[in-house]
């Protein structure tokens, strides 16, 4: 028997508005709505069908779920924009907790990575802060022990400690000291449960304008690496300190050691996700290895380089945080 094409495409109106919806918001979503209405509304009034209870069924149903599906549709959008919000206002958070580093400090050039676990995060648990003082540059590289919300609270309490008191004209190890007794604090007041068993591994560093020199503090961190005349050197310290946040373990003063650092000369800082990073393989990442074969110059080429190398050689998500600073000093005549 023949059947009229407006009853085979009938049923098929109330597709309509839902497609619309995939791609489209309420207001265009509505529309669509509206004319599949009418068009069903057309077709039973075409075949003489409009005041049959089925028909009349038909069409109350195509608005109510039009209706239904432009509430769901501005629902969605709504959430898209407060999620698009509180996406700014965290970058905007992470950015003044971690700040980017200038690309000169004083006769140093910088470069740093930051690379954070957490998928859509720009901070975790890794820290590093700089600034220019009278003293020359001082610096600050560290990671906290743990992850997640406790981790970037810690390390937010690490770096607004250090930029609070960087500028203090007091040596080297009075700062790292004090450094210590903020966050040991902490630890004797926890906020949550486990934040009485943090502590934060970091090296603090200062580099004089005027003397081609490294004053270093290594509490627990990996140690820098200098790159100077083709050579790769740990600079491990004759005098580890324990990591902050456990200086009432210690005893005596933390002492400041001095390294070479010349014209020319590169040193990385780097935290422990870099060479404790593995390969599908479980092979960790080989960063002295890699530095050897480095024959270009500039931070910032370095710090890229091994930015590209390390993902290489992960192949997957990072298991841990990352940051790399590496930093030159630059002749004086450029």
């Amino acid at each position: 028997m023949f059947t009229p094409a407006g009853v085979r495409l009938s049923p098929l109106l109330i597709a309509a508005p839902a497609l619309t919806a995939s791609f489209a918001g309420p207001l265009l979503t509505s529309g669509i709505g509206v004319v599949a209405a009418g068009a069903q509304m057309g077709i039973n009034v075409w075949q003489h069908r409009l005041t049959t209870s089925s028909r009349l069924f038909e069409v109350l149903t195509l608005i109510l779920v039009s209706a239904l599906i432009v509430l769901f549709r501005g629902a969605l959008d709504r959430h898209g924009r407060e999620l698009s919000q509180v996406r700014v206002v965290a970058e905007v958070a992470q950015r003044v907790l971690l700040r980017p580093l200038p690309e000169r400090i004083g006769p140093l050039r910088v470069a740093s990575v930051y690379l954070a676990a957490e998928p859509g995060a720009e901070i975790g648990g890794d820290l590093y802060a700089a600034a220019h003082t009278v003293h020359g540059t001082r610096l600050i590289i560290g990671d906290v022990r743990g992850s997640g919300l406790t981790a970037v609270a810690d390390a937010s309490l690490v770096l607004g400690a250090f930029r609070a008191i960087v500028h203090w004209p007091v040596p080297l190890p009075e700062l790292v000291a004090q450094l210590d007794a903020t966050v040991s604090a902490e630890r004797a007041e926890p906020t949550d449960p486990g934040a009485g068993e943090s502590f934060v591994t970091a090296t603090v560093l200062e580099i004089p304008d005027d003397q081609p020199v490294i004053r270093m503090v290594n509490c627990g961190h990996p140690p820098p690496l200098l790159l100077c005349d083709a050579t790769v050197k740990e600079l491990e310290g004759r005098a580890p300190a324990l990591p902050l946040g456990l200086g009432d373990l210690t005893v005596g003063r933390y002492r400041a050691e001095d390294y070479p650092f010349g014209p020319g000369d590169l040193l990385l800082l780097y935290t422990d996700g870099v060479i404790e990073a593995r390969d599908t393989a479980g092979t960790f990442y080989p960063l002295i290895d890699r530095l050897h074969t480095w024959a270009d110059k500039g931070p910032q080429r370095l710090v890229e380089y091994l930015r590209h190398d390390l993902l290489t050689h992960i192949g997957r998500h990072q298991g841990d945080d990352v940051a790399l600073v590496a930093l030159e000093r630059h002749h004086p005549e450029c």
